[in-house]
């Protein structure tokens, strides 16, 4: 059985981690009674922890919001991936996250062991971090679409598409994707019936945001939550759609170090399908797979795909 004092970090650790807890549940983790609990509890609040009870057997215990901060329990290798991962939060991502990460990074790094700083500015100094071009997110958003997924409670928000028409949403939240500079919310569409993947750039949430709570289901296919965000960026993201024969088998494509949705059609052959929300950078970008296509859709891409081939045969002064 743990000690007292070691109990209470554990007891604090669990609170910290988890938006409610009931008596039993944290009873059976700590190996002690209920009343044992009660009393851990109340040690707690008496260290200015703002524990919150609610009573009845659907109640339970949460770490409230407090009129200041209380320390946080982290091990060795939770302090170094929260400071490395606010040195790379400092990069941008998230709107006016920088300044403040760079805050909250000189904070942690003044009470981190000698040990763990050494740790810390090694990997900061020998990684570069390239970022992302995408848009930023306002980090209340990101927060309320989080809890929101933690806690199963449903989403209200407004989606922008691609025409600049919004629509009302009610959706199930799943994950927070990260994907090179943007933010995707994959989610259950009520209204639609189906797995939807929306950019939380053009989430604009409702009063009251959050609604009632909802049973998780299962994520299609084989629950990979990244491939999924992966496949759907690839067309359904964008506002231009396109299918291109390749001439290449689909396992060559496949090694290659892009990301592509391919299909194989014969041993020689494969259809890719892709997205964009420029037709010019789609006519670019298709010539850097380095193999022979055809634009099977849609014809405006194929149109952009010749111009740029008559620009680039009068780049050449011989044209042999």
């Amino acid at each position: 059985m743990l000690d007292t004092s070691a109990r209470l970090l554990k007891l604090l650790s669990l609170l910290q981690a988890h938006k409610e807890w009931s008596g039993p549940e944290l009873s059976a983790r700590l190996g002690v009674s209920t009343r044992t609990i009660r009393n851990d509890v109340e040690r707690l609040r008496s260290l200015g922890y703002p524990v919150n009870a609610t009573p009845g057997v659907a109640g339970g215990y949460r770490l409230g919001a407090g009129a200041a901060l209380p320390p946080l329990l982290l091990d060795d290798e939770e302090a170094v991936a929260v400071a490395v991962g606010l040195g790379r939060a400092a990069g941008g991502g998230v709107q006016g996250i920088e300044e403040t990460s760079v805050r909250a990074l000189a904070k942690l790094e003044q009470v981190l062991p000698s040990r763990l700083r050494r740790r810390v500015n090694a990997l900061n100094t020998y990684t570069v971090q390239i970022p992302g071009g995408g848009p930023s997110v306002a980090p209340e958003v990101l927060t309320t679409i989080a809890n929101a997924a933690r806690d199963h409670e449903r989403l209200r928000f407004d989606y922008t598409g691609h025409d600049g028409s919004s629509t009302p949403r009610d959706v199930e939240p799943h994950r927070l994707v990260h994907r090179r500079g943007r933010w995707y919310l994959v989610g259950y569409d009520i209204e639609r019936r189906d797995w939807r993947t929306f950019r939380v750039d053009r989430v604009v949430l409702r009063v009251p945001a959050t609604g009632p709570r909802f049973t998780p289901r299962e994520l299609p296919g084989d629950g990979d939550v990244a491939a999924y965000v992966e496949k759907g960026v690839n067309t359904a993201m964008w506002r231009y759609s396109a299918t291109v024969l390749l001439h290449s088998p689909a396992e060559a494509v496949r090694r290659l170090p892009l990301e592509l949705d391919v299909e194989p059609v014969d041993e020689a052959t494969c259809l890719a399908r892709l997205g964009g929300d420029d037709l010019h950078g789609m006519a670019v970008w298709i010539g850097f797979i380095g193999v022979d296509f055809e634009v099977l859709d849609p014809p405006e891409l194929a149109e952009h795909v010749l111009r740029l081939s008559e620009r680039y045969r009068r780049a050449v002064r011989d044209p042999r």
